[in-house]
């Protein structure tokens, strides 16, 4: 079998996603760093890999993925066995829900590039993190909502899904950025369940 290469920087929550996804099945991987504060995603042999300028890239079954969601939907696609999305379309559709929710609302609008064109328009260097405090915060707490109601050990049923690789990295970032997610009940005894597993625990960044 060829071998299993991801093009990662440890700080990102799509890069982290992919890592929890990966150790979930079990999938064995290389890492080649991306430094993103370096701007190396910016760089041609990178964006060769990835036209985008984004990380992850991941390098399996003879390709080049990238997207991190997409990459997670393939893997659970190719590897079904491993139950990361659920069979059932609705049950589908609420995975995705959830994942989309943090995943194309979140963190777009917290990703490094957005955050430094704010403070360029600003001027304020504290604008960083009221930026991230408000956008992680206010966005967590709508995601929340989402799963009111719901007595899963997961976000869905009893074992990770897509929806968990998502939650676990942006509590993440809402810790590392002071957000207020104390109301956030649901997310917070996902996340404590999540932190029990071997691969969530081996994925968390690590300076």
């Amino acid at each position: 079998m060829p071998e299993v290469v991801l093009h990662d920087y440890w700080r990102s929550s799509a890069c982290y996603r992919v890592r929890i996804a990966l150790n979930q099945l079990g999938i064995a991987y290389r890492t080649v760093p991306v430094d993103l504060l370096k701007g190396e995603q910016r760089e041609e042999e990178y964006r060769a890999l990835n036209p985008q300028g984004l990380v992850p890239a991941l390098e399996i079954d003879g390709r080049v993925l990238t997207q991190s969601l997409a990459i997670i939907e393939y893997l659970a696609e190719t590897r079904p066995e491993a139950g990361t999305m659920p069979a059932d379309p609705l049950d589908c559709h609420f995975v995705r829900t959830i994942s989309h929710a943090i995943a194309m609302e979140i963190h777009p609008v917290c990703n490094t590039h957005v955050v430094a064109h704010v403070m360029e328009l600003t001027g304020d260097p504290g604008a960083r993190e009221a930026w991230m405090r408000r956008f992680i915060g206010q966005g967590l707490c709508n995601v929340e909502r989402l799963l009111k109601g719901r007595a899963d050990r997961f976000a869905f049923g009893d074992r990770p899904t897509m929806a968990d690789f998502c939650i676990v990295p942006q509590l993440y970032n809402a810790r590392r950025w002071g957000a207020d997610v104390s109301g956030c009940e649901r997310l917070l005894a996902i996340d404590a369940e999540c932190a029990k597993l071997p691969a969530f625990q081996a994925a968390a960044p690590r300076e």
